[in-house]
Formats: C-alpha cells, structure tokens, sequence
C-alpha cells in the first residue's frame, strides 16, 4: 500500500512565536523544580498574578456585580464587535476622570483582555514595508504577536539609570518615514518605573516631530507608590494622537476575567481622518469578544469599588517594593538600580563576573527554580540579558522569604 502523503503539516512559525510567551518561559523553568527535593515550597515570582494571595483579593462588590449582570439574563446575547455601549460608556467616563477632554463610548473599544489589545492594535497597523517602536526591555507578548505581522520591529532602549526613561535619542535615531508607531508600557512592565509629567511630554512631543501615534499601555494605571504620580498620556493627546490599553486584571485583581480595552484620545481628530478608528472596529467584527456578562458587569465594578479597595493594594505593594529594595542590598552579586515605584515588578541586574558557575539570566532562573523553588522571569526574554524580572505581587512575608532565597543562592554561586 502507498504511503498517504498528508498536505497539512506542522507551523514552526507557531512555535517560534510562542517561544516568546511568558507562559511558555515560566513553565520551562517550574518544570525544574521538585519540591520534595528542595523541601521548600514554591514561591512564583515570575508573572504578575497577585489573585493566589488572600491579601490580594478582589473586592465583594467586583464579585457581586458579575453574580447579578448574569442573573439579570440582559446579557446572555451576541454583543457588538466594539463591545456594549453601557461598557463602553462606563469606561469613557473612568478615563475621562483624568484627562482635560471627554472621551465617549465611541472612542472605547473592548477587548478580551490587554493581550488581545495588542493583537488587534498590531493587525491594524501591520503592513509591509512599515516599522513600529518597542522598548527594550519589553512585555513579550508585543515580540510575539508582532511575529505575525508584517511590521518590522525596532527597539529602543530605556534608560535604567535615568530610572528607565525612555532613549529620546535614540527614538529619533531609528525612526524614518515608514514608523507608524511607538509603544510605551506606563506604570512600567517589566521595569517597575512611571514616566515624570515632564518626561511624557517630549515623548509626545518627539512623537508628533516624527509623525507617528503613542501606543500606551496603561494595564497598570494608578498602581502607584513612588515619588511620581500616574499621568495618562492621553492628556497629551492635543500633541499627538494616543492609542490606549487598558484592564480590568491588574488594579481590580481579576486577570483571569481577561477583560480590556483599547481607548482613542484624538481630540484633533487624526485617528478618524487616517481611518486607524474604523479599522479598530472592523478588525473587532471578526476577532473574540470579552464575556458579555463581564461586559454587564462593568459599570458597576467602575461605579461601587471603594477608594480604599485601591489604596490597600497600593500600600500592600509599597510594603513589598521596600522589603525587596532592602534586602537586595545585601546581596553584592546582584543589584537593582531603581526602587519600584509602580506597576507590579522590578528588575533586577546580575553581575556575572561576580558569579562561578552561572552562564546567563536562562540559566540563573534554571538553576534558582531547581535549588530554592524560587521562580523569576530571565531578562533575555524581555530584551534585557543578565538582568531578571521580579514580580512583588506576593505577601510581604513571602517575598521576604523568597529574597532570603535568592540571598542564600547568589552566596552559594558567587566567586570565593
């Protein structure tokens, strides 16, 4: 009998793509653990899911508005691609809090979480022959999603000793004709930093030089503890045209809901004229759509969460970022050159000249999993090799035994 010859095959493309994913990264390295072995529980700190700690959890009222929006039965129907207008509305509205004009629904478009976020923002930029900004380091999922884009990427760097502002410079540097975009991550992912008002401004102002919009990833806005307020960029959309991501998972503690959005502040109107908001729109009638029930939810979730439901996490996190900060101090193989001061992470640099038996950042999470069941994010993953990212989104108890850890790791692997 001949042999069938099958015309479907393997995607490698695939594969390469999901190579970049956190998800796929972190198992690799859980996969070294053995908690028998290390007779240490295991402390995750490589992904910014703060769900699994009581301290952490959300509000009654988040949980009480999703039970009575499916109750209701008003939402059990085929929404919109763009989303529910009450959401829409509700969101509008939120955004508007902090910006010197008023968005409205149609300037809101939902989404199935800030991944998906990206994904569209990338489908209807993509074209060949154009080029987009990231930064480096980076939130992977942009290096991944891009992969399927004909979009070539370009990176320029943020500036750890300058508390990782952004490389105007070298902006300027790599941009050309063909730049669509550049994409900014405020509260910063990975790098834990918020971009001063004054900072954010010539960054608009550089944007609006070079002719091309802001991509600002807002997943962690008002997660704040430092010296520097959250400042949305759209407050400088008047400059240049802004394009916003934004959650309900991080402030709200509720990533598996896997609800966002994407947020136009355009008040010159230049998102509409070059047609960026109709292909917004067009590309959500044929993409997934976020729960219609959490959709019903949302106005209630924006409208009822307490004050103080914000302010204790943010004080649960400024606790955590100071124990982090200290303690990595006494750890001379290691250094983090910028206290966190906003979203939920911090990176972390490794001397390696200072260590023995250690190759890279991959190989430091390897083996730090294997010994101390201890898991961070290697900073090669993010565009920034020898450096690791931290997730402080955990109990300060918990943290503190993880960097005790880390502590006694480095001292075992550190020249002598």
């Amino acid at each position: 009998m001949e042999k069938q010859e099958w015309g479907f095959k393997e995607n490698h493309e695939l594969h390469t793509a999901a190579g970049f994913t956190i998800r796929n990264i972190l198992q690799a390295i859980k996969g070294n653990i053995d908690e028998t072995k290390t007779g240490k529980p295991l402390i995750h700190l490589g992904h910014g899911d703060p769900s699994a700690y009581p301290c952490f959890r959300t509000s009654t009222i988040v949980e009480d508005a999703l039970v009575e929006a499916t109750r209701s039965a008003k939402f059990n129907c085929y929404p919109l691609g763009v989303g529910i207008e009450p959401a829409r509305r509700a969101i509008a509205e939120y955004l508007s809090r902090d910006l010197p004009y008023k968005l409205t629904h149609d300037d809101i478009f939902l989404t199935a979480g800030a991944n998906h976020a990206i994904e569209v923002i990338l489908t209807v930029l993509g074209r060949p022959g154009a080029n987009i900004l990231f930064p480096r380091p980076n939130y992977p999922i942009y290096e991944a999603r891009a992969s399927f884009s004909p979009i070539e990427v370009r990176h320029f760097d943020l500036l750890p000793e300058k508390g990782w502002e952004v490389d105007l410079h070298g902006v300027k540097a790599m941009a050309d004709d063909k730049t669509v975009a550049i994409v900014l991550i405020n509260p910063g992912n990975p790098c834990g930093n918020v971009f001063t008002y004054d900072h954010m401004k010539k960054i608009a102002e550089t944007a609006k030089q070079l002719g091309i919009l802001m991509i600002t990833d807002e997943v962690y806005a008002h997660q704040v503890f430092g010296e520097n307020p959250f400042i949305p960029m759209g407050v400088f959309g008047h400059i240049a045209p802004v394009v916003t991501i934004g959650s309900l998972s991080k402030r709200w503690i509720i990533p598996g809901w896997r609800f966002g959005w994407i947020a136009i502040t355009d008040p010159t109107g230049i998102l509409q004229q070059t047609g960026i908001a109709s292909s917004l729109t067009s590309c959500l009638t044929i993409t997934a759509d976020p729960p219609t029930v959490i959709q019903g939810a949302v106005p209630s979730i924006i409208a009822n969460t307490p004050a103080s439901f914000f302010l204790n996490i943010n004080k649960i996190l400024s606790e955590v970022a100071d124990v982090l900060y200290e303690i990595l101090k006494e750890i001379p193989v290691v250094s983090c050159p910028h206290k966190p001061e906003g979203s939920m992470f911090a990176m972390v640099k490794l001397n390696f000249s200072d260590f023995d038996d250690i190759l890279d950042d991959t190989d430091f999470c390897m083996k730090l999993a294997k010994e101390e069941s201890v898991i961070l994010f290697p900073g090669d993953a993010a565009g920034l090799k020898n450096w690791v990212r931290m997730s402080i989104a955990t109990e300060p108890k918990v943290l503190e035994d993880a960097i005790k850890r880390l502590k006694v790791f480095c001292l075992r692997h550190a020249r002598h």
